[in-house]
């Protein structure tokens, strides 16, 4: 009996490699196939320079796709495009290589690369909360403690998720040894969940949500219950790109903070504007949306040195991160607009996405 379940999980896991292995194809160099995805071009007539921004599906990189309203807006004759990423280490490879020079990015992997000497600034957060655990929904994980022996995936060892994790754990007595944490590009982490090759996940939306609405998996906490005004991204932008061109920054940071404002109060047009970008369902966008509004936020997104130094301190202690970096060092606030309104989009114009 033992050597047959070691054989249903080994082929589970392989078939997991292999599907990988098709959608990443790590044989194209600098993930180039990701870097083809281009997913919106500006339409501002007038522009003379382009800006390409990478973000992730996940909801605390919504405002990346509303770019269409920053550069309808822009003052600086640029348009600002979005491209889609799959997982973190390509956005790294991109953001590197300046093959990009601003992205939506896990903070704590934001503070790494900066100890690591690539001259980088968080200029904007993403949102706030926004992720929960989620375990399988006819389980029988009812708390933490039930989690011992498990395995448990996050998106990267350098994301807030990793992090508070390891807070949670901390706070219920357990050792760092008692549950095996397993890296997983978020859109894989509902398949494998239904798969058996994980018991549960942290992460952010829709990924949770797309779980509870197939049936496979259900909420054990929310972020903001463990970290309150959780915070998972920000927008990161490249100090070359700062030096060169900062009108341009200005007025991409402008047009995703209004963005966000916009999409606080439009929950329902935000699901049905950003469900092609993302490749879900509307149903499942606008379940996380409007579902309850606690669930994700899109206010008070103007970086503090409180917020990011609670996040760096876990990650010292954690000795995933090694340098106390300061915060003026690595935030740059200057460009976010002393009074932030709702960006104007004519909601009557934003296509319904096919249903799947």
């Amino acid at each position: 009996m033992h050597s047959f379940m070691t054989k249903i999980i080994i082929a589970v896991i392989s078939i997991i490699a292999v599907l990988g292995l098709l959608r990443y194809k790590p044989w194209k160099s600098n993930g180039e196939n990701s870097l083809k995805e281009l997913i919106h071009e500006g339409n501002n007539k007038k522009a003379i320079q382009t800006l390409t921004v990478g973000f992730l599906p996940v909801t605390c990189h919504l405002t990346c796709p509303v770019t269409d309203y920053a550069s309808k807006t822009s003052v600086s004759s640029t348009n600002f495009n979005s491209r889609v990423f799959s997982d973190f280490p390509t956005v790294v490879s991109a953001l590197q290589a300046k093959q990009v020079q601003a992205t939506f990015m896990i903070v704590p992997l934001a503070m790494k690369l900066r100890e690591q000497g690539v001259p980088i600034k968080i200029c904007y957060l993403g949102h706030r909360d926004g992720s929960e655990i989620i375990v399988g929904k006819n389980s029988n994980i009812r708390s933490l403690a039930d989690l011992k022996g498990k395995k448990v995936a996050v998106p990267s060892l350098y994301s807030n998720q990793n992090f508070v994790f390891h807070k949670l754990m901390e706070d219920y007595g357990m050792k760092q040894t008692d549950i095996t944490f397993i890296i997983l590009p978020p859109p894989d982490m509902p398949t494998s969940l239904a798969a058996g090759a994980i018991d549960g996940y942290f992460v952010g939306e829709p990924f949770c949500a797309k779980a509870e609405l197939d049936g496979i998996g259900r909420v054990l906490y929310y972020a903001r219950d463990i970290w309150p005004n959780f915070i998972s991204c920000a927008l990161v932008v490249h100090e070359d790109l700062i030096k060169t061109n900062p009108n341009v920054v200005k007025d991409l940071v402008r047009g995703i903070a209004q963005s966000g404002a916009w999409a606080e109060t439009h929950r329902a047009e935000a699901a049905k504007l950003a469900a092609p970008y993302y490749r879900q369902d509307l149903k499942v966008l606008n379940y996380v949306l409007t579902s309850d509004p606690k669930r994700v936020s899109y206010l008070q997104l103007t970086p503090t040195d409180e917020d990011l130094q609670q996040i760096q301190n876990q990650g010292i202690k954690m000795g995933l991160l090694t340098k106390r970096i300061p915060m003026h060092e690595l935030i740059d606030r200057k460009y976010v607009p002393l009074k932030i309104l709702p960006a104007r989009i004519n909601v009557a114009k934003i296509p319904t996405p096919p249903q799947k």
